[in-house]
Protein backbone atom coordinates (compact mmCIF):
# COMPACT_ATOMS: atom_id res chain seq x y z
CA UNK A 1 0.00 0.00 0.00
CA UNK A 2 2.63 2.18 0.84
CA UNK A 3 4.86 1.93 -2.34
CA UNK A 4 1.84 2.40 -4.40
CA UNK A 5 0.99 5.49 -2.43
CA UNK A 6 4.76 6.61 -3.46
CA UNK A 7 4.20 5.60 -6.49
CA UNK A 8 0.65 7.38 -7.43
CA UNK A 9 2.64 10.73 -5.97
CA UNK A 10 5.30 10.42 -8.24
CA UNK A 11 3.72 10.12 -11.37
CA UNK A 12 1.73 12.65 -9.68
CA UNK A 13 5.06 15.25 -9.47
CA UNK A 14 5.85 14.03 -12.78
CA UNK A 15 3.20 15.11 -14.99
CA UNK A 16 2.65 18.71 -12.51
CA UNK A 17 6.16 19.11 -14.01
CA UNK A 18 5.33 18.63 -17.72
CA UNK A 19 2.49 20.64 -17.35
CA UNK A 20 1.71 23.94 -14.85
CA UNK A 21 5.19 23.96 -13.94
CA UNK A 22 7.05 22.92 -17.00
CA UNK A 23 8.40 26.72 -17.71
CA UNK A 24 9.97 26.68 -14.23
CA UNK A 25 12.58 24.49 -15.08
CA UNK A 26 14.27 26.06 -17.63
CA UNK A 27 14.44 29.41 -16.39
CA UNK A 28 15.50 28.33 -12.85
CA UNK A 29 18.57 26.67 -14.26
CA UNK A 30 19.24 29.57 -16.70
CA UNK A 31 19.50 31.97 -13.36
CA UNK A 32 21.51 28.93 -11.20
CA UNK A 33 24.37 29.30 -14.02
CA UNK A 34 24.13 32.69 -14.47
CA UNK A 35 24.24 32.90 -10.31
CA UNK A 36 26.42 30.90 -9.60
CA UNK A 37 28.91 30.69 -12.49
CA UNK A 38 29.01 26.91 -12.60
CA UNK A 39 28.67 25.50 -16.03
CA UNK A 40 31.21 22.46 -16.62
CA UNK A 41 31.94 19.35 -13.92
CA UNK A 42 29.22 17.68 -11.81
CA UNK A 43 26.29 18.41 -10.66
CA UNK A 44 23.97 16.80 -8.02
CA UNK A 45 20.28 18.05 -7.69
CA UNK A 46 19.18 16.60 -4.48
CA UNK A 47 15.70 15.44 -4.41
CA UNK A 48 15.23 15.67 -8.12
CA UNK A 49 11.95 14.04 -8.13
CA UNK A 50 11.65 13.08 -11.54
CA UNK A 51 14.51 14.91 -12.56
CA UNK A 52 13.18 18.04 -14.61
CA UNK A 53 15.59 20.42 -12.98
CA UNK A 54 18.53 18.18 -13.80
CA UNK A 55 17.64 17.50 -17.26
CA UNK A 56 17.09 21.57 -17.92
CA UNK A 57 20.35 21.93 -16.41
CA UNK A 58 22.44 19.75 -18.53
CA UNK A 59 20.70 20.86 -21.84
CA UNK A 60 21.93 24.60 -20.94
CA UNK A 61 25.36 23.30 -20.14
CA UNK A 62 27.77 21.25 -20.01
CA UNK A 63 27.99 19.94 -16.63
CA UNK A 64 26.84 16.44 -15.50
CA UNK A 65 24.01 15.81 -13.63
CA UNK A 66 23.57 13.16 -10.86
CA UNK A 67 19.91 13.10 -9.35
CA UNK A 68 19.54 11.96 -5.87
CA UNK A 69 16.21 11.10 -4.56
CA UNK A 70 15.01 8.69 -1.80
CA UNK A 71 12.44 7.11 -3.77
CA UNK A 72 12.87 4.20 -5.84
CA UNK A 73 9.83 5.00 -8.05
CA UNK A 74 10.48 8.83 -8.71
CA UNK A 75 14.02 7.47 -9.81
CA UNK A 76 12.23 5.35 -12.68
CA UNK A 77 10.10 8.23 -13.76
CA UNK A 78 13.02 10.11 -13.76
CA UNK A 79 15.60 7.49 -16.14
CA UNK A 80 12.66 7.60 -17.91
CA UNK A 81 12.44 11.20 -18.89
CA UNK A 82 16.29 11.51 -19.11
CA UNK A 83 16.46 8.91 -21.58
CA UNK A 84 13.67 10.70 -23.59
CA UNK A 85 15.87 13.85 -23.29
CA UNK A 86 18.71 12.04 -24.74
CA UNK A 87 21.25 12.63 -21.93
CA UNK A 88 21.71 9.03 -20.75
CA UNK A 89 25.07 9.98 -21.59
CA UNK A 90 25.42 13.13 -19.33
CA UNK A 91 22.94 12.29 -16.21
CA UNK A 92 23.28 9.67 -13.38
CA UNK A 93 20.36 8.19 -11.12
CA UNK A 94 21.27 7.51 -7.50
CA UNK A 95 19.19 6.43 -4.30
CA UNK A 96 19.33 8.17 -1.07
CA UNK A 97 19.04 10.69 1.25
CA UNK A 98 20.15 14.16 1.62
CA UNK A 99 20.86 13.35 5.51
CA UNK A 100 23.20 10.94 4.46
CA UNK A 101 24.59 12.13 0.75
CA UNK A 102 26.17 8.75 -0.48
CA UNK A 103 29.24 10.22 -2.52
CA UNK A 104 32.55 11.16 -1.36
CA UNK A 105 33.39 14.85 0.04
CA UNK A 106 34.59 17.52 -2.60
CA UNK A 107 32.77 15.38 -4.81
CA UNK A 108 30.14 18.26 -6.62
CA UNK A 109 31.19 21.60 -8.36
CA UNK A 110 27.70 22.46 -8.12
CA UNK A 111 24.58 20.83 -5.56
CA UNK A 112 21.31 22.22 -6.59
CA UNK A 113 17.88 21.91 -5.43
CA UNK A 114 14.18 23.18 -5.86
CA UNK A 115 11.58 22.30 -3.35
CA UNK A 116 12.52 19.17 -1.43
CA UNK A 117 14.63 21.68 0.87
CA UNK A 118 10.74 22.01 2.69
CA UNK A 119 10.83 18.49 3.48
CA UNK A 120 14.34 18.11 5.25
CA UNK A 121 13.61 17.05 8.73
CA UNK A 122 17.28 18.17 9.94
CA UNK A 123 18.46 20.91 8.38
CA UNK A 124 21.18 21.51 9.95
CA UNK A 125 22.78 17.65 9.16
CA UNK A 126 21.37 18.10 5.54
CA UNK A 127 23.23 21.66 4.63
CA UNK A 128 26.57 20.33 6.22
CA UNK A 129 26.17 17.33 3.80
CA UNK A 130 25.42 19.49 1.30
CA UNK A 131 28.42 21.41 2.08
CA UNK A 132 30.44 18.24 2.72
CA UNK A 133 30.28 17.09 -0.99
CA UNK A 134 30.78 20.45 -2.63
CA UNK A 135 34.11 20.57 -3.93
CA UNK A 136 36.52 23.55 -3.16
CA UNK A 137 35.36 26.21 -4.93
CA UNK A 138 31.96 24.79 -5.94
CA UNK A 139 29.04 25.89 -4.64
CA UNK A 140 24.91 25.06 -3.90
CA UNK A 141 21.99 26.42 -4.78
CA UNK A 142 18.81 25.53 -3.14
CA UNK A 143 15.56 26.42 -1.99
CA UNK A 144 12.53 26.78 -3.93
CA UNK A 145 10.53 29.34 -5.82
CA UNK A 146 8.75 29.95 -9.44
CA UNK A 147 11.71 31.72 -11.75
CA UNK A 148 9.52 34.93 -11.81
CA UNK A 149 6.46 36.82 -10.52
CA UNK A 150 4.18 36.13 -13.62
CA UNK A 151 5.20 32.76 -13.43
CA UNK A 152 4.20 32.47 -10.07
CA UNK A 153 1.00 34.07 -9.94
CA UNK A 154 -0.33 31.64 -12.70
CA UNK A 155 1.26 28.94 -10.80
CA UNK A 156 -0.58 29.63 -7.84
CA UNK A 157 -4.10 30.59 -9.49
CA UNK A 158 -3.87 26.67 -11.59
CA UNK A 159 -2.95 24.86 -9.07
CA UNK A 160 -5.54 26.67 -6.25
CA UNK A 161 -8.03 25.25 -8.75
CA UNK A 162 -6.80 21.81 -8.22
CA UNK A 163 -6.33 22.19 -4.86
CA UNK A 164 -7.65 24.96 -2.71
CA UNK A 165 -5.20 24.64 0.17
CA UNK A 166 -2.64 24.83 -1.79
CA UNK A 167 -1.56 28.69 -2.15
CA UNK A 168 -1.33 28.05 1.68
CA UNK A 169 0.75 25.46 1.24
CA UNK A 170 3.19 27.48 -0.77
CA UNK A 171 2.71 30.71 1.25
CA UNK A 172 3.95 28.97 4.58
CA UNK A 173 6.93 27.42 2.58
CA UNK A 174 8.18 30.50 1.01
CA UNK A 175 6.41 32.78 3.58
CA UNK A 176 9.15 35.43 6.02
CA UNK A 177 9.16 33.53 8.99
CA UNK A 178 10.34 29.85 7.14
CA UNK A 179 12.74 31.76 5.14
CA UNK A 180 14.33 33.19 8.19
CA UNK A 181 14.20 29.68 9.98
CA UNK A 182 15.95 28.60 6.94
CA UNK A 183 18.37 31.36 6.66
CA UNK A 184 19.44 30.96 10.55
CA UNK A 185 19.88 27.63 10.68
CA UNK A 186 22.69 27.85 7.38
CA UNK A 187 24.30 30.80 9.76
CA UNK A 188 24.13 28.94 12.97
CA UNK A 189 26.56 26.56 10.65
CA UNK A 190 28.83 28.66 10.12
CA UNK A 191 28.73 28.08 6.09
CA UNK A 192 29.56 30.64 4.12
CA UNK A 193 26.36 31.48 2.43
CA UNK A 194 23.95 34.47 0.62
CA UNK A 195 20.45 34.68 0.87
CA UNK A 196 18.22 35.39 -2.26
CA UNK A 197 14.55 36.54 -1.73
CA UNK A 198 12.99 37.75 -4.87
CA UNK A 199 10.57 37.18 -8.08
CA UNK A 200 12.83 34.12 -8.59
CA UNK A 201 11.80 33.20 -4.85
CA UNK A 202 13.67 32.07 -1.97
CA UNK A 203 17.60 30.52 -2.24
CA UNK A 204 20.22 29.85 -0.02
CA UNK A 205 23.49 30.26 -2.34
CA UNK A 206 26.96 28.38 -0.55
CA UNK A 207 30.18 28.56 -1.70
CA UNK A 208 33.00 26.40 -0.56
CA UNK A 209 36.21 28.28 -0.64
CA UNK A 210 39.06 26.93 -2.72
Amino acid sequence: MGRKKENGGARNMDRIAKTVFAPVYPMIAEQILDRCGVTRGQCLDVGSGPGSLGIALAQASDLSVTLLDSSSEALDIAEKNVLGAGLSGRISLLQGDVHDIPLPAGSMDLVVSRGSIFFWDDLARAFSEIYRVISPGGKAYVGGGFGNAELSDSITAAMAKKNPDWKAFRDKNLGPDNQARIANVVADRGLPHQIISDDSGFWVMIEKDG
